[in-house]
């Protein structure tokens, strides 16, 4: 109840302050390139069923579930944080689930696999932000439903969305004004001090935003989720065009709050 009668404080704190770390999953000669997943269960490392629709979205809304079903369809509000000692993401049991989208959304030996929302890789508590774990949740979610190796895991949206620019993968890049956005797909938007960008500024730069998984779409609204959205796993609705795209022709985003810029198609078996 608790959790619930939080969602309506939540803020869009989807990626935060701490610097930016290197880019997880490179081999090196301490970690070949075979070993980088030998942490990864041999459901969704083999995997035991095709990558599928069925199974991103499952997984998305099991750990909606699990942190509340937080709902937040209000603006957001970077000026009035939630308290750090209420976010979800500090209760127990949720701090340590948190961990668990680093342990696994990450390569095995990264620094990064070693993280939570409360403690370091060492155990030691951060004496400020911790590292946003957005995109740990979305690495997380494309993992566990058996993406392998076609999925660039990382702790910065901007490298699956440029990945997806690119091609490479399973992961192709949309205009928001030419493509409907179905379940199982990413819309982001950019974040932090970015001027607001548009699909033709992505070059490769890395940069900070934000990426929702679509649960649902249905006429006019897509349902998304997202994590380290107020410090939980959070569902918002997104309005779209009656013909399903995040902004009409002349790029005026349907969705008054947030600037969606692009969205990552997923090539799923299925």
């Amino acid at each position: 109840m608790l959790l619930r009668g939080l969602s309506l404080l939540l803020v869009l704190a989807a990626c935060a302050t701490r610097p930016v770390p290197p880019v997880a999953g490179t081999a090196s000669p301490a970690m070949p390139l075979a070993s980088l997943d030998q942490h990864v269960a041999d459901f969704a490392k083999r995997p035991f069923e095709p990558f599928s629709r069925a199974n991103a979205i499952g997984i998305t809304l099991r750990e909606w579930r699990g942190f509340g079903a937080l709902v937040d369809d209000t603006p957001p509000d970077e000026d009035h944080p939630l308290p750090r000692n209420l976010r979800p993401d500090k209760q127990p049991g949720l701090w340590q689930r948190v961990g668990e989208y680093w342990w696994l959304g990450q390569d095995a030996g990264s620094r990064e696999s070693g993280w939570t929302s409360k403690y370091d890789e060492d155990g030691q508590l951060y004496q400020g932000d911790a590292p946003a774990w957005s995109a740990a949740f979305v690495s997380y979610v494309m993992r566990s439903a058996g993406a392998g190796r076609r999925f660039p895991y990382s702790p910065l949206h901007a490298d699956y969305i440029n990945a997806a620019v690119q091609g490479t993968g399973a992961l192709r890049a949309e205009r928001p004004e030419a493509y409907a956005p179905q379940p199982g797909d990413l819309i982001c938007v950019s974040r932090g001090r970015v001027r607001r960008m548009r699909f033709e500024d992505l070059s490769g730069a890395r940069f900070f935003g934000h990426c929702d998984i679509v649960a649902m779409a249905a006429p006019g609204q897509l349902t998304t989720v997202g994590g380290n959205i107020g410090g939980g796993v959070t569902m918002k609705h997104v309005p779209t065009t009656a013909a399903g795209m995040l902004s009409d022709a002349d790029g005026r985003v349907a969705d008054p709050r947030y600037d969606w810029f692009v969205v990552v198609r997923v090539l799923y078996d299925e």
